[in-house]
């Protein structure tokens, strides 16, 4: 029978957790207006899997949470979820209407927050060594599908960069 050997630091590990989840919270925002912004271009369809994927990762971490005692801290919610709408502000060379820098920094951005959970994922399959709550078998598939989506945004960011300099269509 295998016991569960808790995590030493559990106020540390609920800092991480809440961290992660914060920047799920900005990340399921910025994949949804990515996925709007570009709902009738060929990159649609993807961009709407990538999107529901990343919600559906939300939903996983804060499982993960739940199992191990964690409690959200709604305070990083907040910050960012403001920090999210605050980056909608950026100059884009564009007044009142998108730019194509706007599709090119936005998925650059949501490929490093892809590449930020997946390193989370990766974090917590090494706690797992030390507290069999957290299920192996699941961070498997939530690893897979941050790959997935890493390669999808980035055939998407290569596409928007080539916009910029006149080589691509939408």
């Amino acid at each position: 029978m295998v016991i569960a050997a808790r995590t030493a630091k559990p106020e540390l590990i609920g800092i991480y957790l809440n961290d992660h989840y914060a920047g799920a919270t900005a990340g399921v925002d910025l994949a949804r207006r990515i996925a709007a912004a570009h709902r009738d271009t060929k990159a649609g369809p993807v961009l709407q899997r990538v999107a529901a994927q990343i919600a559906e990762d939300r939903v996983a971490l804060k499982q993960i949470m739940d199992q191990l005692g964690v409690g959200v801290a709604r305070h990083k919610i907040a910050l960012a979820w403001l920090a999210e709408k605050a980056g909608r502000l950026k100059l884009n060379g564009r007044l009142f209407r998108r730019s194509p820098l706007s599709s090119l920094l936005e998925l650059e951005s949501m490929t490093l927050g892809v590449h930020g959970k997946a390193a989370g994922w990766r974090a917590m399959y090494r706690m797992a060594r030390h507290d069999d709550r957290i299920d192996t078998s699941r961070l498997d598939t939530l690893l897979a599908r941050a790959d997935w989506q890493v390669e999808a945004l980035e055939e998407q960011r290569i596409r928007a960069a080539e916009k910029l300099v006149g080589g691509g269509s939408r």
